[in-house]
């Protein structure tokens, strides 16, 4: 890869990482713990969500979730191949599970989750966990403080208004 193709590829990472940003904020707006997901696939979107396990009723319907069934709709498959995922926050065991079987290709994370992330943090299920059948590859810290941000403002004011 050259040096301007390099260049390329972290500007459209950013984007992408900034667009989860806002679907995180969405979240947020809605009482949600703020999180956002964008799965892009040849520089596409192909699927988007924001946490909603409140509003939906569900405990199952965090960004990575939410983003997953959305392209797997577009796309009429549920497996994912060759697919990148953007999201805020370091994915869950739940979500890396999920991630595994819809055999997504590539994970960026924003900020780390020091209490449950899958990505090393707290489990290293993605990439490093042999058992499963299908790797993902993992990289973390794009855009780590504005995602940190956005959830430490969002607990500091939830904790403001008890």
């Amino acid at each position: 890869m050259k040096l301007s193709e390099t260049n390329q590829q972290a500007d459209a990472e950013e984007c992408w990482m900034r667009h989860a940003l806002t679907l995180a904020a969405r979240a947020a707006d809605a009482g949600e713990v703020p999180v956002g997901a964008v799965l892009v696939k040849d520089g596409v979107i192909v699927g988007e969500g924001w946490n909603r396990p409140i509003a939906a009723h569900d405990p199952t319907a965090h960004a990575e979730i939410q983003a997953l069934r959305d392209a797997a709709q577009r796309l009429c498959n549920y497996r994912l191949p060759g697919t990148e995922l953007y999201v805020t926050l370091e994915p869950c065991p739940m979500c890396a599970g999920a991630i595994v079987h819809a055999r997504v290709s590539r994970v960026v994370y924003g900020a780390a989750d020091p209490k449950g992330g899958a990505c090393g943090s707290v489990f290293d299920l993605l990439p490093s966990d042999h058992r499963f059948n299908h790797r993902t590859q993992c990289r973390g810290g794009l855009l780590a403080q504005e995602c940190a941000d956005l959830l430490r403002g969002f607990f500091s004011r939830r904790r403001a208004s008890r």
